[in-house]
């Protein structure tokens, strides 16, 4: 990924929550065929260094710039786990993006198994189960180096209270897109 196709989607991202504030309606740049390449796609939104949405795709279905744009104004309006964003807080959002590469299977019948398939800080991981789900992606190795600790946490955040016959495992790569400042 470039600089300057990065810095384009962070302003496609930011110019989707604007929309939903009265902004002009996003269009897709003509010259920017990239732009409709299936991509998956994470959004995540911090303000003040707290998170302020999180919503995303595990698999390239549509085009980067609608997954762009719909999981920007998702994680602005839908996460479920906070409340939406305000006008007066689109200013001051730090938006990071992750494209992700696809999914690779992990066979794991253990815990141990599956941390000592893990390259930290690089891979995501999606876990599966009939009795829940959960995904982190890379950049969640900031806060949880700990290879044990990740996937404690992703459990838990699965709703797994132990380790399911059924779980299927997942690791994926991922591009990381991401502004220095705010409003950027």
């Amino acid at each position: 990924m470039t600089p300057e196709r990065g810095r384009l989607l962070l302003e496609l991202a930011r110019a989707a929550i604007q929309e939903a504030f009265g902004g002009p309606p996003v269009v897709c740049p003509p010259q920017e065929g990239w732009l409709m390449e299936p991509t998956a796609v994470f959004v995540s939104l911090h303000r003040d260094g707290a998170l302020r949405g999180c919503v995303g795709s595990l698999e390239a279905r549509r085009p980067l710039f609608e997954e762009v744009t719909e999981k920007a104004q998702a994680a602005a309006f839908r996460d479920g786990r906070m409340e939406p964003v305000q006008a007066s807080e689109v200013a001051d959002l730090e938006i990071h993006l992750t494209l992700l590469h696809p999914l690779e299977p992990l066979q794991a019948a253990t815990e141990a198994e599956l941390v000592s398939q893990l390259q930290p800080g690089i891979d995501g991981l999606v876990l599966r189960s009939c009795e829940g789900g959960a995904v982190f992606i890379p950049a969640v190795w900031k806060e949880l180096p700990d290879p044990q600790a990740f996937v404690a946490h992703l459990m838990r955040k699965a709703r797994l209270r132990r380790w399911p016959e059924d779980l299927l495992a997942f690791r994926f790569t991922a591009e990381e897109v991401s502004a220095d400042a705010p409003g950027a």
